[in-house]
């Protein structure tokens, strides 16, 4: 293609013409004057001619221009009263200046000019969308329909003064949401159901009672596969996998799993209830994603004592149920398994370091001692990491400093990680959560990490561990601990001293054997007295001076009992161990009648402590897993910080309330 300039040296414009003749006409004047005036005269009309057409032309083309725009206004009028969506404009005051025929069609009001907004429609900001500079969108419904509304600003000249106007587009979304919203409600959802302790329910009951209960359970199940249209298989003899849609979860949501309660009643003559833990998933990219959510959310519901459903997502947890408390295996082979596996990591290791939780207790401080004999018994040194000893734990710590025996046992927080390598062993007992541990930042040093705990299993937990050993049935790590050093595979010689104070965590975590306490409880407590715990020894471990009988007196007088049942109580007085006396306190609190569990707080210098206890009808667990803490069914605590004493007591009152109102 040739270029402009090209083309304009070829095709000249027709003023250079009219140019070249008029020079052309004044050289012939030189020549010729006739033929000269003649072209003279014949320049002149040319220049007059095109003058004229060029006006004509101009005055043509003005008038088509003209025309167009009418025909485009035009067009433009019938297509905004054409709209396929409603429209309408209002004034800044809000009211409506103009509207079309789908507006009138989706208000069905007979008078709408002049009228305001709000009238018809409510809770639309029109306000915000004037302070904004730029077009703004809404998601409002109105009379059962959704819709987008789409604000623009116009200025509108025609008048002397500049208008401004609003007009608002209505995009209909409706069908859009439900067809979005019938794509969440299809989405397949993965529920794998595990029977608890299925070989020990069956036999607590009579053997020919024992098909009754299996072909209850598994109707019980189908009769849940019916009614949420779903498609239930059983996998074993205690598993079974449900696969329905999301839809129908929300129902058992809405129900909070009554499924849970019915399968608790299945009585043909069982001594033990009859649970179930389900493990939810949903929300994966993939079915094999929501399988793999699913197994996560089953071994959690399993690890906080079972009779619970856990829904897991790829970012939370929703926990259902957790009503029971978790059978008591009879069987020992898993800690046999677990002391055999303990022995052989602890020999690979060049040096071992014990931890429990922070503010350690007896329970947590007699576990690290056991396992500090379980390594002398192994020719490895270990030490228990201990950044100061609180009053709960004070005397025993001095007993074990003045003894040759555990020469050198503590290390502080700073020189563990100076010295901690990939190679070495960390031992934590009596807490699986990160951040609960006397030093966290040992998990991310260590390549070996062995985890012995009895908590009900939270959100946060320990991964990547060599070697766990999680049993919440259990009453205390100390007696975990004690079944280890009972049945590892060569015996293990324990100090007087190391008895006791597993003897003393096992008093502690049990109530002087009160709670939560099984055969096998009396049998490591058995073991522990036959190899040298003295029981009088014990209880001056836990022997308290006057200020703290004055301090748990305060408590009780301090009392509020809420609905007959519960008891909240807090103490002002700021002591070091104050942890220790509201624990006591609560307990205390239980012996009043009618009243099923008791919450004490105290406070020490930036931390509020939450101690609380259960009889076993309400799980105090529950309760402070939404404050962040945790613990058992019975037994549970938290730790709140940066909040005044009075902010944590409305929160444990709230939460208390909710509790209450979601019971009835």
């Amino acid at each position: 293609m040739r270029n402009k300039s090209t083309f304009k040296i070829n095709m000249p414009e027709i003023n250079l013409y009219i140019i070249l003749i008029g020079i052309a006409s004044i050289a012939l004047l030189f020549y010729n004057l006739y033929i000269g005036c003649l072209f003279f005269f014949g320049f002149i009309y040319i220049v007059v001619h095109n003058w004229r057409v060029t006006n004509i032309r101009k005055k043509e083309w003005t008038k088509y221009i003209q025309n167009l725009s009418l025909d485009i206004d035009e067009t433009t009028k019938k297509a905004i009263m054409n709209l396929p969506i409603p429209l309408c404009i209002l004034e800044f005051d809000g009211r409506i200046s103009w509207y079309n025929d789908k507006f009138y069609e989706m208000t069905a009001s007979a008078e709408l000019l002049g009228i305001n907004i709000d009238k018809v429609v409510e809770n639309l900001n029109l306000r915000k969308v004037l302070n904004e500079n730029k077009e703004m969108y809404t998601e409002i419904n109105y009379k059962g329909r959704d819709y987008s509304i789409v604000y623009n600003v116009i200025k509108n000249e025609q008048e002397k003064n500049a208008k401004y106007l609003m007009m608002l587009y209505w995009i209909d979304r409706t069908e859009y949401l439900q067809l979005q919203q019938d794509y969440y409600d299809e989405k397949n959802v993965i529920m794998l159901i595990q029977v608890d302790g299925y070989d020990e329910v069956l036999k607590s009951a009579d053997e020919d009672k024992r098909a009754l209960i299996s072909v209850e359970v598994e109707r019980t199940l189908s009769s849940l596969e019916s009614t949420s249209k779903g498609a239930l298989k059983r996998t074993s003899k205690d598993k079974f996998i449900l696969i329905m849609d999301k839809k129908e979860l929300k129902k058992l949501e809405t129900e909070k799993f009554a499924i849970l309660d019915t399968i608790r009643k299945i009585d043909y003559g069982n001594n033990l209830p009859v649970t179930i833990s389900m493990g939810i998933g949903i929300d994966g990219d993939t079915i094999n994603e929501n399988l793999k959510l699913a197994n996560g959310a089953l071994d959690l519901a399993l690890g906080r004592g079972g009779d619970q459903a856990v829904i897991k997502t790829t970012d939370k947890f929703v926990f259902y149920g957790g009503k029971s408390k978790a059978v008591e295996k009879k069987t020992k082979v898993k800690s046999r398994l677990i002391g055999h596996a303990l022995r052989e990591v602890i020999l690979e290791s060049n040096q071992v370091y014990i931890m429990g939780h922070k503010y350690p207790d007896m329970d947590a401080m007699g576990a690290a001692v056991g396992i500090y004999d379980i390594c002398k018994s192994c020719n490895k040194s270990a030490n228990i990491v201990l950044n100061s000893a609180n009053e709960s734990i004070e005397e025993f710590v001095k007993r074990l400093k003045e003894a040759d025996y555990y020469k050198n046992i503590f290390i502080d927080k700073d020189e563990a990680i100076k010295s901690c390598e990939k190679n070495t062993l960390i031992v934590v007992v009596d807490t699986h959560r990160p951040n609960f541990t006397e030093c966290e930042e040992l998990l991310g040093l260590s390549e070996k990490i062995v985890v012995i705990d009895h908590h009900r299993r939270g959100v946060e937990f320990i991964n990547d561990t060599v070697l766990l050993f999680h049993e919440i049935y259990v009453s205390s790590t100390c007696e975990m601990v004690t079944e280890l050093v009972q049945y590892m595979e060569e015996d293990v010689k324990i100090n007087k001293l190391t008895a006791e104070g597993l003897l003393a965590g096992i008093s502690l975590d049990t109530k002087n054997f009160a709670f939560k306490t099984g055969v096998r409880t009396f049998e490591a407590a058995s073991y522990l007295r036959k190899v040298g715990a003295d029981t009088i020894e014990v209880k001056k471990l836990f022997n308290s001076d006057v200020k703290d009988f004055l301090t748990k007196a305060e408590i009780i007088q301090s009392t509020k009992i809420i609905n007959n049942r519960i008891c909240l109580a807090y103490s002002n007085s700021e002591m070091e161990n104050i942890n220790v006396v509201i624990a006591q306190a609560a307990d205390e609190l239980l012996n009043i009648k009618e009243v099923e569990a008791s919450f004490v707080l105290g406070h020490k210098h930036d931390k509020v402590f939450i101690s609380a206890r259960s009889l076993g009808k309400i799980n105090v667990h529950v309760l402070m897993e939404k404050l962040g803490g945790g613990g058992h069914i019975d037994i549970a605590g938290a730790q709140l910080k940066d909040v005044s004493l009075e902010e944590a007591y409305n929160k444990v009152h709230e939460i208390i309330e909710q509790y209450l109102e979601e019971e009835d």
